[in-house]
């Protein structure tokens, strides 16, 4: 059965029609510009499809934040982001309306860890964590099988962690001066490298001790709080740089000291195996929620 998936994005937003990632019937992209550009150029392919070969369920899986509780009168809204025009906008409401069908609704991230589980490395596994380090970072954070809730979604990017001895860099995030993504994003690194390209700076030079240590400790909240299986990083700065994977683990593991063991089936901390394809593929796994809590 074919599933329809709505990632969107900051810049864009990727429409996937497919059963999974071995079988992908359309895909298409749309900019990401004003609401009322934006969603009626989803609608109008959703239609076409719906017209056509049909879906059984619809995935969404937004950039945030999102309202994602049910019972909460703003739900399925994007709620306080920067982007301009969005604040308030019912992303849920104005995509699912037309469609007969299950319907999912979910962070972008948490789209990608499902993703990820279903069809990359962390087949097999319950209780994952995916991180993706680009602009902002981000955590889609699964327990049990289900992205966890509670008044709202995690902001993990948000966590504030202990800096690195000497670290002075001022904080990128205008509302902590120690989070993950002031200190670790690909915004803060920019401001640390001071005008110096990343891909120009070495696996040895010292501006990445301390966006390794930020996010080891952040990883070691996770691990204090979750101990999810297995922790995939992606996104721009870590893609461009492999040897932090190593680094974080690292400095993960002597943080630990010894009083978690973590498992040892290989690398704890790991490349996303579905690359740039996990955030597409994460609408189609938030469908493929969607559609089991139906027949439940």
């Amino acid at each position: 059965m074919l599933r329809a998936g709505i990632e969107l994005g900051g810049t864009k937003c990727v429409a996937t029609l497919a059963s999974g990632p071995d079988d992908i019937r359309d895909q298409r992209t749309v900019p990401t510009t004003r609401p009322d550009e934006t969603l009626p150029a989803i609608l109008a392919i959703l239609r076409e499809w719906d017209a056509g070969e049909g879906f059984a369920a619809l995935g969404i899986a937004s950039f945030g934040p999102i309202d994602l509780n049910p019972h909460s009168p703003s739900h399925g809204q994007i709620l306080a982001t920067t982007k301009a025009a969005w604040p308030g906008t019912d992303v849920l409401g104005i995509l699912s309306a037309p469609f007969d069908v299950p319907v999912g609704f979910d962070t972008d991230v948490n789209g990608a860890a499902l993703a990820e589980m279903a069809w990359g490395c962390a087949q097999g596994m319950d209780d994952f964590a995916y991180v993706t380090v680009g602009t902002g970072v981000g955590v889609g954070l699964v327990v049990h099988g289900l992205p966890t809730r509670g008044f709202a979604h995690s902001e993990i990017g948000h966590m504030r962690v202990p800096r690195l001895p000497g670290d002075d860099q001022p904080s990128f995030c205008s509302f902590h001066d120690d989070c993950v993504e002031g200190l670790a994003s690909g915004s803060a690194l920019k401001l640390r490298l001071g005008g110096r390209p990343a891909s120009e700076v070495g696996a040895d030079d010292p501006v990445w001790a301390p966006v390794a240590h930020t996010l080891a400790m952040m990883c070691h909240a996770i691990v204090s709080s979750t101990a999810p299986h297995r922790i995939a990083i992606g996104g721009g700065v870590v893609t461009g740089q492999s040897h932090l994977l190593g680094r974080i683990e690292a400095d993960l593991r002597a943080s630990l000291n010894g009083y978690m063991t973590l498992p040892d089936d290989g690398p704890y901390i790991v490349a996303p195996a579905l690359g740039d394809k996990a955030g597409p593929l994460g609408a189609i796994a938030v469908a493929d929620l969607a559609l089991s809590k139906s027949r439940k």
